[in-house]
C-alpha cells in the first residue's frame, strides 16, 4: 500500500463572526496591520482597531499582484519600527497574505528576502508570525507556506516558499466577503476552483487531500451559482469561504499544478486577473489529465459526472458564469498560447500535472 502524509499546522477558525476572536490571538503582542487603504477595508479596520490595542504600524500601500518595487516602498516606510513587531495581523486577500509573508521572512528589510528570492543568499532567522484574516473567498494564501511575488521589470514570478510562513492562525469569516462585487467574488472563487481541481491531478494528490478538493469544488460551483443571480445570499457566501478553505487545505499539501503555470505569463503580460488566468483553460487541462490516474479519474467523475463529457461540462459552467474559453478573448494569438502551454508544462507547476502534453486540447487561433 502506498504511503502519504498531509500537514498543515495553521490553527484555523471558520464562521460568522469569528473576526472578533483576532484580539485574543493578537493578545499583548506588539503588532503589525497590513492591509489595504480602500474604502472597502474601512469598516473592517476599524472593527478590529476598536477591539485591541494599537498597532505598532500600518502598511496599507498595498497594491494587486505584489511586486519587488511596491515591497521595496512598503519595508522603507516600515524601517523604523520593524524591530519591534511582535506578529503580523493581514486583513486582506491574496495580496495583503503574499506582502505580510514578504514582511515576516525578512522582518520588515527588503534587501534580505530579495536576495534570497534571487538565490544569492539563505535567508537566516524565523520569520515572524503570521495571523491571516481573508477578505476575499479564493486565494487559499491564508493556509499555505508560500507566497508569489511578481518581477515585472525583469518578467519573472517568483516564489517564497518557507516552513515558517504558514500562518499561525487563520481567522476565515463569511461576513467579511459580504460586500464583494461579482468580478471580485468570480475571480476569487474560481481561483479557489483551480486549486482543488489542480490538487486532483497532481502527482502529490493523496486521499485526505483528494477528499477536500471533491467537497470545494462542489462548493466553490454551486456557490458561485447562486451569487451569480444573487450577490446577498448570504448561505451561498459561507458556501463559497468553505469551498476556498478546503480547496486551501488541499492544495497546501499538493501544491498546484499545469494550469497556475499557464496563469503567470497570462496576468504578468497580459493583465488578466489570476483567478480567470487559472481558470480558463481548466476544461482543456482536465482533458489532458483524464485517464492519467484511476484515483484523479474517480474524483473528476464525482463532480462532474461520466467522464467522457467531464471537460464540456465544465466548459458549460464557465461559459455560463461569462468565463470565454478560446485565449483570444485575453488577447493571446495562437503563436502565442502555444508557446505559453508548452513552457507550462516543463516549469515547476507542470512538472506536478499527471497529464500528458499530447492530450491537451488546442483551442487557440492559428
Amino acid at each position: 500500500m502506498r504511503q502519504w502524509s498531509f500537514h498543515n499546522p495553521v490553527a484555523l477558525h471558520f464562521g460568522a463572526g469569528v473576526f472578533d476572536r483576532v484580539k485574543e490571538q493578537i493578545g499583548q503582542r506588539q503588532w503589525l496591520l497590513v492591509t489595504h487603504k480602500d474604502a472597502p477595508f474601512a469598516p473592517m479596520r476599524d472593527r478590529l482597531l476598536g477591539h485591541v490595542h494599537p498597532p505598532l504600524a500600518i502598511a496599507d500601500a498595498i497594491m494587486p499582484n505584489p511586486s519587488l518595487a511596491m515591497l521595496q516602498h512598503v519595508c522603507g516606510l516600515l524601517q523604523a519600527r520593524a524591530e519591534g513587531i511582535d506578529v503580523i495581523v493581514a486583513l486582506g486577500g491574496g495580496s495583503v497574505m503574499d506582502t505580510a509573508k514578504f514582511l515576516a521572512a525578512g522582518h520588515c528589510d527588503f534587501r534580505s528576502v530579495a536576495c534570497y528570492l534571487d538565490g544569492q543568499v539563505a535567508l537566516g532567522g524565523r520569520a515572524l508570525p503570521v495571523i491571516a484574516v481573508p477578505t476575499t473567498a479564493g486565494t487559499g494564501s491564508e493556509l499555505t507556506k508560500w507566497a508569489t511575488i511578481w518581477d515585472p521589470e525583469q518578467g519573472r514570478k517568483l516564489s517564497l516558499n518557507r516552513d515558517d510562513l504558514y500562518a499561525e492562525a487563520a481567522f476565515i469569516d463569511p461576513e467579511l466577503t459580504a460586500s464583494l462585487p461579482w468580478p471580485l467574488t468570480l475571480a476569487s472563487g474560481l481561483d479557489a476552483l483551480s486549486h482543488a481541481l489542480e490538487s486532483l491531478w497532481n502527482r502529490n494528490a493523496n486521499p485526505i487531500t483528494r477528499s477536500f478538493a471533491i467537497a470545494a469544488a462542489g462548493d466553490v460551483l454551486a456557490a458561485l451559482t447562486r451569487l451569480q443571480v444573487n450577490l446577498d445570499d448570504q448561505d451561498a457566501r459561507s458556501m463559497l469561504a468553505s469551498g476556498a478553505m478546503k480547496a486551501g487545505l488541499a492544495f497546501s499539501n499538493t501544491q498546484t499544478a499545469l494550469a497556475h503555470n499557464i496563469s503567470y505569463p497570462i496576468t504578468l503580460d497580459y493583465g488578466v486577473a489570476h483567478g480567470i488566468a487559472c481558470s480558463f483553460c481548466l476544461p482543456e487541462v482536465m482533458a489532458a489529465a483524464i485517464g492519467a490516474d484511476d484515483a484523479c479519474d474517480t474524483a473528476l467523475g464525482s463532480i462532474f459526472g461520466a467522464l467522457s463529457q467531464a471537460p464540456q461540462a465544465l466548459r458549460r459552467r464557465l461559459t455560463d458564469l461569462g468565463i470565454a474559453g478560446d485565449p483570444a478573448a485575453f488577447g493571446i494569438g495562437g503563436e502565442a498560447w502555444r508557446g505559453i502551454v508548452a513552457d507550462a508544462f516543463d516549469g515547476p507547476r507542470g512538472r506536478n500535472f499527471i497529464g500528458a502534453r499530447d492530450r491537451f486540447p488546442d483551442r487557440s487561433v492559428a
